[in-house]
């Protein structure tokens, strides 16, 4: 038996995604499956064949239950007694409310690793509908309709 590694040449495709009305957690989850390449037959774990993943309107993007109160996230200053906390409604009411979708996506990412940190680099998140990569004819992915669990229940 043979073990098979995927070409380095690998052809790295575009896809957009719209985060409205989509669970935080799951979003995420999808994201950093196409961003390692998982989905793809020729998946190699020591070689990038990860897609370059858009993610317009992450400020309509929803947290169940609680969250939006309860979830706490943290940073650190760098000085003495210097963390912060915030909440994810203070993040997503915010003036950079994609960082939640960022963080998400990030903490579903292996750890340590600089092939990671590259493949975590291809995310490009935007709080709005508009975005510069039209030149590169991302194909729209309908995550929404993917699963029942993903779109807002009335």
């Amino acid at each position: 038996m043979k073990t098979y590694n995927a070409p380095h040449d690998v052809e790295h495709n575009w896809v957009i995604i719209d985060a409205t009305d989509v669970v935080v957690g799951r979003l995420a989850s999808y994201v950093a499956f196409r961003l390692r390449g998982k989905h793809r037959a020729d998946f190699t774990p020591h070689i990038d064949t990860g897609d370059h993943v858009v993610i317009i309107n992450a400020e309509k993007a929803r947290f169940t239950g609680d969250k939006l109160k309860k979830k706490i996230y943290y940073r650190h200053t760098g000085y003495p007694g210097g963390i912060k906390d915030t909440t994810a409604g203070k993040i997503l009411e915010g003036r950079f409310p994609e960082r939640a979708l960022e963080l998400a996506v990030k903490r579903m990412m292996p750890r340590e690793s600089s092939l990671s940190r590259t493949q975590y680099s291809k995310l490009r998140v935007y709080a709005g509908d508009e975005h510069p990569h039209t030149a590169q004819k991302p194909e729209l992915v309908d995550f929404a309709a993917m699963n029942a669990k993903n779109q807002r229940v009335a």
